[in-house]
């Protein structure tokens, strides 16, 4: 019975190092070389894993920039101009620099401006709430209040007003990742560029309602009038679907559009505030 347990053993133990010895030789055999430089790349990443980049994590973005034959298709939005300088200096490529972006919410249907009509009594949640109806005012294309935004931004850089129940974006923690435009089910926040001194001007409403519809759901709606277009000598301007949008690409901030909105849906953010005098002669 002992010889029996002894060879048993025997067996087993030789089997196992056979097998080992096997699956050495085939590790060898088919193992993979990997470009050192991945790990090198990996190193400066802000390592937020956000997926701002496009990429599923900082790993997979430094896999994929080696393999890419210039960084026109990769940019972190977290790490900015400085870490994509410091990947451009690993991999030996030329940077195009980008303008930082941050997140803008184009809605101001507050609950002053936008009454509600009826009430939501479900899970708080702006996509589940969105799959079941249009919401709780007579706008069909507003902020559904919920804060799916809020919680999927990995920085702390948005949350809920209870005053407006929008949402409202940190600019010095937002990293223009858009996370919180992909969680959006209305699609109202956009990554826009920050502009000099984090001046920006925008529409603040996506209501493609004609304009009598709009302005009776919410009194801060885009009516779709054109007089902004129509003072903008910048061709910055378009209306379209009953809507403005302004270009940021062409936009000089120059505030015409501003003055001009009858309804205050077009924002201006950052701008020093002067003096009555000076504001009036502008």
């Amino acid at each position: 019975m002992t010889s029996i347990v002894i060879w048993t053993v025997v067996v087993l133990a030789g089997l196992g190092l056979l097998l080992s010895l096997l699956l050495f030789f085939v590790a060898k055999k088919f193992k993979v070389e990997e470009d050192p430089r991945i790990d090198e790349i990996e190193k400066v990443m802000p390592g937020a894993n956000c997926g701002g980049c496009g990429y599923a994590g900082c790993r997979a973005f430094a896999d994929t920039a080696v393999k890419a034959p210039n960084l026109d298709k990769h940019y972190c939005p977290v790490g900015g101009n400085d870490v994509m300088k410091k990947v451009a200096g690993i991999l030996g490529y030329e940077l195009k620099e980008k303008a930082p972006e941050v997140a803008v919410v184009r809605c101001n249907g507050s609950c002053g401006n936008r009454a509600r009509v009826n009430e939501y009594d479900g899970i708080a949640s702006c996509k589940v709430k969105a799959a079941l109806y249009s919401g709780d005012t007579a706008c069909p294309y507003g902020c559904l209040g919920c804060g799916d935004c809020v919680e999927a931004c990995a920085f702390g850089a948005l949350s809920m007003d209870s005053e407006t129940g929008l949402p409202v974006v940190d600019e010095s923690k937002c990293t223009g990742c858009g996370a919180c435009t992909k969680a959006c089910p209305k699609g109202i926040i956009e990554l826009r560029r920050k502009g000099p001194r984090g001046m920006r001007v925008f529409v603040s409403c996506v209501n493609k309602d004609k304009g009598g519809v709009a302005r009776k759901a919410c009194s801060a709606a885009c009516i779709g009038c054109g007089k902004c277009a129509k003072v903008c000598a910048h061709e910055a301007i378009t209306v379209e679907n009953n809507v403005a949008y302004i270009d940021f690409t062409k936009c000089k901030l120059c505030k015409k559009c501003v003055a001009e909105c009858p309804t205050g849906a077009i924002h201006a953010v950052n701008f020093p505030v002067l003096p009555k005098k000076e504001a009036n002669n502008e």
